[in-house]
């Protein structure tokens, strides 16, 4: 047997395990669990953290605001240093559309130690604390819209025996070719990295969330320190849901796919996806190079050699080398085939899966490079160096 057959068995078994032992990461029916209407509606506060977002605003604060909600729910939308007018935006928003009360703030600069986005939260958390006595805490970004109902299924899902933290991936924008290509990877990968029936597992190690909406319990908040136990995190909604996981006693954490949520931000080109993957995947690797090294080398077996064996295979006339990579391969584009299809995108992106790794694997290493450049983790005019203790992965 050749070397290369030889790494092509390799990645078959890894898929094989992929397939039937990693959580059915690859499965898309994890959505929001149905129960009844509580008794008594709690109130929620929706903090909502925004910098220079007036692009997207108008498409997404309005369906905050206009949520039909038979409980009290007030937001707060914290201007983190925009140069753009999103904070007066917010209040013509508001003035236009009415609906639940809106509170624009603004914290200043983040204090040291601080991501901005974090920064925000607090400020949010803190009027919130000050102005109501909400039961929930629902943290949406700026650029994540929700159908009227939303808040609802939401609070239906937590309240008041459901788990503590409740979030929804939203869907993300799918329009042009590079989004059609990167996005829908960028969900089956954090799914692959971060299988959600292990997230939603009593008793499991693995702990996630999506920060674009996520429901947090006013209490389970309070006792995990959130957010100032998380406060350097880069990569917030992990971080996020592992200080809840962790807490004791806890009811524990529910994440699945969004029906009803979605991303309005737009990424027509591929330097927006490339900056929104690699500004964050150096820190997943926890700023490791051993991580780095290691990763490379696996996404390069699971998901470049099976093309390459299968096509070898078929150049030179060696049956086992394209049986082998062809299976390998088919069993790859069959797992990605559920995602593209809740994407409603064609699944003749399947076969494409690697392509798209490849992509991801030029990030990650380019994510590495800025970092060591002092370029690490910039979003939005700022850079975050690694925190100097950064949380340890579960997953």
């Amino acid at each position: 047997m050749s070397s290369l057959l030889w790494i092509a068995v390799g990645a078959l078994l890894a898929w094989g395990w992929l397939l039937l032992g990693q959580g059915f990461f690859w499965r898309t029916d994890v959505r929001l669990p149905r129960r009844a209407d509580p008794d008594e509606w709690p109130a929620v506060a929706v903090v909502v953290p925004a910098r220079d977002e007036a692009e997207v605003l108008p498409r997404s604060l309005p369906s905050v605001l206009t949520q039909d909600y038979p409980g009290r729910a007030e937001v707060f939308l914290v201007d983190d240093g925009s140069t753009d007018g999103t904070g007066e935006l917010a209040r013509a928003l508001a003035d236009k559309y009415g609906g639940l009360p809106l509170t624009v703030a603004s914290p200043g600069d983040p204090e040291p130690g601080w991501t901005g986005k974090l920064w925000a939260v607090r400020h949010g958390i803190a009027l919130a604390r000050t102005r109501t006595d909400a039961a929930y805490l629902l943290l949406t970004d700026a650029d994540i819209a929700h159908e009227p109902d939303s808040l609802r299924e939401l609070v239906r899902a937590a309240h008041p025996d459901g788990p503590d933290l409740v979030s929804q991936m939203a869907r993300l924008r799918v329009v042009t070719f590079w989004e059609r290509l990167i996005v829908p990877a960028f969900v089956y990968f954090f799914a692959q990295l971060y299988p959600f029936r292990w997230v939603n597992r009593a008793g499991a190690r693995t702990a996630a969330a999506a920060g674009g909406c996520v429901l947090l319990r006013r209490e389970a908040a309070e006792r995990a320190r959130i957010p100032d136990a998380i406060r350097q995190a880069v990569i917030d909604d992990v971080a996020l849901a592992r200080a809840v996981k962790r807490t004791k006693p806890n009811r524990g954490i529910w994440l699945g796919l969004a029906d009803r949520v979605d991303s309005v931000r737009p990424y027509p080109r591929l330097g927006g996806l490339w900056r929104m993957v690699s500004r964050s995947a150096y820190a997943q690797l926890r700023h490791n190079p051993l991580l780095l090294v290691a990763t490379v080398a696996g996404l390069a077996v699971v998901y470049l050699v099976p093309p390459v064996a299968a096509c070898a295979g078929a150049l030179t006339g060696d049956g086992a080398l394209l049986a082998v990579g062809g299976a390998a391969w088919a069993v790859m584009a069959g797992t990605y085939v559920p995602m593209l299809r809740y994407y409603r995108q064609t699944l003749w992106l399947a076969p494409l899966l690697p392509l798209t790794a490849v992509l991801y694997l030029l990030m990650t290493v380019d994510s590495a490079v800025r970092h060591c450049a002092g370029r690490g983790a910039a979003w939005k005019g700022r850079t975050y160096p690694a925190p100097k203790a950064a949380p340890r992965s579960d997953a």
